[in-house]
């Protein structure tokens, strides 16, 4: 554990500090709180099968940190869920298939998938591709791209445009969802460098508002689901197909959502790699520099979405709700994700397990929601104060300004997050937000790097 020198030390572990066995168990089974309802949410919004999904976030995790360990000798700490960008493809592509939408938490046919999984496949392998090439033309080249306004607009809108989201799962019952939000509140801020306590105040008020809903809302606690679960339940593994009428459409309409997840997994990178040295620098040891690593780190998301698109799940990106818990409890712990993976594979079989964690209200998931969201959209602007963004700057105010709009009133505006701009075959449900915002953004800094504004043709 790291100790800093500002009064009696800093409580917080570094990527690379190990916790004790007790310690690894909890930490990881808090990262796996934190980013199953919204993995689970994609497998079911989109009928892929949950299991198999959490069997595949766990290894795709264990592997990225496993592989960053051995290239670069540290741990990236950050944990691989189901991405919200590529819902509306996979939608479109199961609507082209059956004729209709799934039902939620419905998985659709077994041969849907494997032509989903094409698409996915497809992704990992741009995303492979786009990460050695980073790693080639080098990180200030990229960042002339993927400037922070830009990371960190994207990362604010990320976490903004899902304010909505959290509010709908809170207005299930929202005086259990204050208390909870409070209570998590209350504990990461009184808590902190307080002793290992200190670190679980997500997992410590999940319990609390679970306890509370068991108590005054019995009946949003379904433990009849957590008896008839079965112990062991084996994932239903699929393979990808590349035959079928469909093969093209799957491929295009998802891997092109590459473009989206690309400066959303940049920003997930440089945020975390902000606290991660904030916390060096208080502990006095040598900061880790993660964000230098930004092309092999896009190589760990493309290998992720290759394994996915492999057995079955859907495509991933790191995660910045468990980012925003790192950055809360100051544990930046490689293998205390891994431990969240052993946690995520074991989901995935243990059907008692799942259903346990499963089982927690919606109103509690919605009171840590607007919590954990809020801090993803904080965190955003935190990279671009941390960079010195000026927003005096008009090129600064029109890239942002463009990003934030189009993607916080689209996602929230809009049913389903989807612009009211429809590609037949590809985008039939119309553009979304998120991804939409990202690209212009992209596009407008391309515009300001091609034809040089006279006021700063001398910088």
């Amino acid at each position: 554990m790291s100790k800093g020198s500002n009064g009696g030390g800093v409580m917080g572990y570094l990527p690379n500090d190990v916790p004790n066995p007790t310690q690894l168990v909890l930490l990881g089974f808090q990262h796996v709180l934190t980013m199953f309802p919204a993995t689970v949410f994609v497998a079911a919004l989109t009928g892929f099968h949950v299991g198999t999904v959490l069997l595949a976030s766990g290894i795709s995790t264990i592997v990225a940190l496993l592989l960053s360990k051995w290239r670069i000798g540290k741990f990236i700490p950050l944990f691989y869920g189901s991405s919200f960008s590529y819902i509306a493809a996979y939608l479109s592509v199961v609507n082209e298939a059956t004729g209709g939408l799934p039902a939620f938490g419905a998985p659709v046919p077994n041969d849907v998938i494997s032509t989903m999984q094409a698409g996915i496949v497809v992704t990992g392998i741009l995303n492979i591709i786009v990460g050695f090439i980073i790693r080639a033309v080098g990180k200030e080249a990229i960042d002339k791209v993927l400037p922070p306004v830009i990371t960190g607009s994207v990362a604010a809108i990320i976490g903004f445009g899902l304010a909505f989201a959290a509010l709908g799962l809170a207005e299930a019952n929202w005086l259990i969802a204050i208390v909870t939000l409070l209570l998590t509140i209350l504990f990461s801020v009184y808590l902190q460098n307080r002793g290992f306590a200190g670190m679980l105040p997500v997992l410590l008020g999940a319990v609390s508002g679970y306890v509370l809903s068991a108590i005054f809302d019995p009946g949003s606690v379904n433990f009849a689901s957590i008896g008839a679960a079965d112990w062991v339940s084996m994932p239903i593994i699929t393979f990808p197909s590349f035959s079928g009428p469909l093969v093209g459409t799957a491929i295009f309409s998802i891997s092109i959502m590459a473009i989206a997840t690309i400066p959303e997994s940049t920003a997930h990178l440089y945020q975390i790699s902000l606290y991660v040295d904030r916390l060096a620098e208080e502990s006095n040891q040598e900061k880790y520099e993660l964000d230098r690593h930004i092309g092999f780190n896009l190589i760990l998301d493309g290998m992720g979405d290759f394994i996915n698109g492999l057995l079955g799940a859907t495509a991933g990106t790191n995660y910045g709700e468990n980012n925003s818990l790192m950055a809360i409890t100051r544990n930046y712990s490689g293998p205390a994700l891994m431990a969240a993976g052993v946690i995520s594979i074991l989901l995935g079989f243990v059907g008692k397990l799942s259903a346990v964690v499963g089982s927690v209200p919606l109103a509690v998931s919605g009171g840590l929601a607007i919590y954990l969201f809020g801090v993803i959209g904080m965190q955003g602007i935190a990279l671009m104060q941390e960079h010195n963004v000026s927003m005096f700057d008009p090129r600064n105010l029109a890239i942002g300004a463009t990003i934030m709009i189009v993607g916080i009133g689209g996602n929230i505006g809009y049913e389903g997050g989807f612009l009211p701009v429809s590609i037949p075959g590809i985008f039939p449900n119309g553009l979304p937000a998120i991804a939409t915002a990202a690209v212009l953004g992209i596009l407008l800094n391309a515009i300001f790097l091609i034809f040089t504004p006279p006021s700063t043709a001398s910088d």
